[in-house]
């Protein structure tokens, strides 16, 4: 369980799958996933796009570190499938620009969450933001939409290589993606 505006982190070994379930509906969690042998390789959302030619992957594609390595394969994605790999993780500069110091962010929900595993990284990277809704107009436009996920959609992931894989419960509640509320979110290795 990934309480509301709170991350966790848990080790997934190579060929083992891990699901993300939205448990409540409309609400955004930034996955993170780290080399477990060296944290400083991380599932790079760049290195992704260029690989896929996508902006997010399809089920059966991989994403793949800033090495270029597979690093998570999508195995299946029961939500309606909007999920964004182009915004930053929100951080305590973000909430200071917003006029509210000391808000809760995904970047403090991870270097929390590796603490609790001894880890830690010197930056935060790129995240994939799964059941986050932000379409690109053809003007090139971001638009910032609610999340359209239900209660008890699911994405699953499967480790092409032993990493650590981190979920914050998004505590964006300044921009209308998680709605109204938010709510816990679940992280199960399968």
């Amino acid at each position: 369980m990934v309480p509301a505006r709170e991350g966790r982190a848990v080790r997934v070994g190579a060929g083992r799958r891990v699901r993300v379930v939205d448990l409540a509906g409309g609400q955004v969690g930034d996955l993170f996933a780290f080399a477990a042998d060296d944290p400083r390789e991380h599932l790079s959302a760049a290195h992704t796009r260029s690989v896929t030619s996508r902006l997010f992957p399809l089920v059966g594609e991989s994403f793949v570190t800033d090495r270029r390595r597979p690093i998570l394969h999508l195995v299946d994605d029961t939500s309606p499938g909007s999920h964004d790999m182009l915004i930053a993780a929100c951080d305590p500069a973000r909430y200071e620009a917003l006029g509210v110091p000391g808000h809760p962010s995904c970047a403090r929900n991870l270097e929390s969450a590796l603490a609790e595993l001894g880890l830690a990284v010197a930056g935060t990277p790129q995240p994939v933001n799964v059941f986050m809704r932000i379409p690109v107009t053809e003007s090139g436009r971001l638009r910032w939409l609610a999340a359209e996920s239900r209660a008890g959609d699911a994405i699953t992931f499967e480790a092409a290589m032993d990493c650590v894989v981190v979920l914050s419960a998004c505590p964006q509640d300044m921009a209308g993606i998680n709605g109204d509320t938010l709510t816990p979110l679940a992280i199960d290795v399968l």
